[in-house]
């Protein structure tokens, strides 16, 4: 659509030079204040409430601690580092590995991963844990480039959003971004529910990684 623009333009300005397709304002594949706070692609929230039992039987730690790891780690740590769209524990892990999987570009993970993952204490007694992350510019599509591949197309198939929605154009690309942010919620629950019970490091170790 841009070249064809520029095309046109150029019939009616022939002076006019052009530089390059992309002024790089966008900003595709590359760290941008922009992308995190008008958003690009799409834009998704996911949240969830974990009662009390689950983080201590499952997640083998506490509401409380999850939660003080959350604002020291996720939120101060971020701020310290001065950090773009990088309040959040490993949503690039997530975002990468599915990108990979479901034929998507790789190099788009950069802006993807803008994540901000939130956590509150919940339920009549205030230990039920509260998890929310927010997604802003989730850049993915269901149709063209890797997700004509075969095993792409499985995974794609697998999730029930390969090619084009026909009843609803884009509904598919939609369905996969909301998959993506919530995969990315449970992978910051897992890795900070694992960094607040100290098992990170002894699960590195046992898998000798």
């Amino acid at each position: 659509g841009t070249e064809k623009a520029l095309s046109r333009l150029q019939q009616h300005f022939p002076e006019l030079q052009v530089v390059a397709v992309s002024g790089n304002y966008c900003t595709d594949k590359k760290p941008a204040a922009i992308n995190w706070i008008e958003g690009r692609g799409k834009s998704a929230v996911c949240e969830a409430t974990i009662p009390a039992k689950v983080v201590q039987e499952v997640l083998k730690t506490t509401t409380e601690a999850l939660i003080e790891v959350n604002i020291s780690k996720n939120l101060v740590g971020s701020a310290m580092a001065g950090s773009i769209g990088g309040f959040n524990a490993h949503a690039a892990n997530l975002v990468a590995a599915i990108y990979i999987a479901c034929g998507q570009d790789p190099a788009q993970s950069v802006g993807s991963s803008n994540c901000i993952t939130l956590m509150e204490p919940s339920g009549p007694t205030g230990k039920d844990l509260y998890i929310s992350c927010t997604m802003p510019s989730i850049e993915v599509g269901t149709v063209g480039g890797g997700t004509n591949l075969p095993p792409q197309q499985a995974c794609l198939k697998m999730l029930g959003v390969q090619g084009a929605c026909q009843q609803c154009p884009g509904e598919n690309a939609c369905q996969l971004a909301r998959i993506v942010c919530a995969t990315v919620l449970a992978g910051e629950l897992s890795l900070m529910s694992a960094l607040a019970a100290g098992h990170l490091v002894k699960s590195h170790m046992t898998h000798n990684r």
